[in-house]
């Protein structure tokens, strides 16, 4: 089951396959689709901006041509991409997700850029301000510190008696410290204590996973980035092996296994970009666009999981789910 409920944020991804040839050469406008997403997998985000472009009245294939390029989960393989993708000529790129975005910047390119990426934008010093970013980039960040604590929360609601909970995190992803002192002090409310653990590689993983099995925390939370979300699958593994539930911020985590998100709904945030596309056409400078914060947020409640470990959800919080996976 599904719904969606729309969320005021309060503070708040070749080499690739060969270049596909447009089948439009009279289009007005060119956008380059720049992620790391597989190259044998349908991109859902990609959709949901084509739906975005179709609401705003821009018909693919007259007014625009959208060309994907594909980093098939390599942000090294978007950085030998990059002279390409500027010699493709587009008016507009999308990065859709850090992994896309920081290569090109490191690549110097030029081109206005329309991201989404989970992390602080200002504290990755890409952006000048959220309210002014200056430059050629502007676009959506996820970083949203008022869900950490809700999320906290939630744990508090599954699991009343928790006192202890396990924070994963990529110490290198920006903003990271901002989101633990958020825990800290959503934790002490909750009188739940943190016991926090950086993971920049697999192995830092591994540890930190040995180390809470060990230990018996009562939960794990994740930080969401590029990098923890390539292991959602094993984060859902070690909570099924240790019956510890797993939870986090984005709903592929959820789907990978983990007990429960609470975080933006991506399909929003794509739809979203359009706009900044669609203003950047019709002469705006991204530089002059705001940042902007999610304005949808999603509980979804891996039911499966839960039963499998013997965690029971609380009736109240399966009627607040966007989405229960059974």
């Amino acid at each position: 089951m599904r719904r969606r409920t729309a969320v005021r944020a309060l503070g708040l991804l070749p080499l690739c396959a060969a270049r596909p040839a447009l089948t439009q050469t009279q289009v007005r406008h060119r956008v380059a689709w720049v992620s790391t997403d597989r190259k044998d997998r349908p991109s859902e985000n990609l959709e949901a901006f084509r739906g975005g472009m179709r609401e705003l009245g821009r018909v693919e294939g007259r007014d625009f041509a959208i060309e994907v390029w594909s980093g098939d989960g390599s942000g090294e393989r978007v950085a030998r991409m990059a002279p390409d993708i500027v010699g493709s000529r587009p008016d507009v790129i999308v990065a859709a997700g850090g992994l896309a975005l920081f290569p090109l910047l490191r690549a110097g390119v030029t081109k206005p850029i329309v991201f989404s990426i989970s992390a602080d934008p200002v504290e990755a010093k890409i952006v000048a301000s959220m309210a002014r970013p200056g430059g050629n980039i502007t676009g959506i960040s996820l970083f949203t510190l008022a869900l950490v604590g809700k999320r906290l929360e939630l744990v508090k609601e599954i699991l009343p008696g928790a006192k202890r909970v396990a924070l994963i995190a990529n110490p290198q992803h920006p903003g990271e410290r901002k989101e633990l002192e958020a825990a800290q002090q959503a934790a002490a409310k909750l009188r739940l204590h943190i016991r926090y653990f950086q993971a920049r590689s697999g192995a830092e993983l591994e540890s930190a996973l040995t180390d809470i099995a060990r230990s018996r925390d009562d939960a794990v939370l994740a930080f969401a980035d590029g990098f923890t979300l390539g292991f959602a699958g094993r984060l859902a593994e070690f909570s099924l092996q240790h019956r510890i539930p797993t939870v986090d911020g984005w709903a592929p985590f959820a789907q990978a296994g983990n007990v429960l998100i609470y975080g933006p709904v991506f399909a929003d945030v794509y739809r979203r970009l359009a706009a900044f596309v669609d203003k950047i056409l019709k002469g705006a400078k991204p530089g002059d666009l705001p940042i902007e914060l999610p304005t949808k947020v999603e509980l979804v409640i891996n039911a499966k999981t839960a039963a499998a470990i013997g965690l029971t959800i609380p009736s109240a919080v399966l009627a607040r789910a966007d989405e229960v996976i059974r």
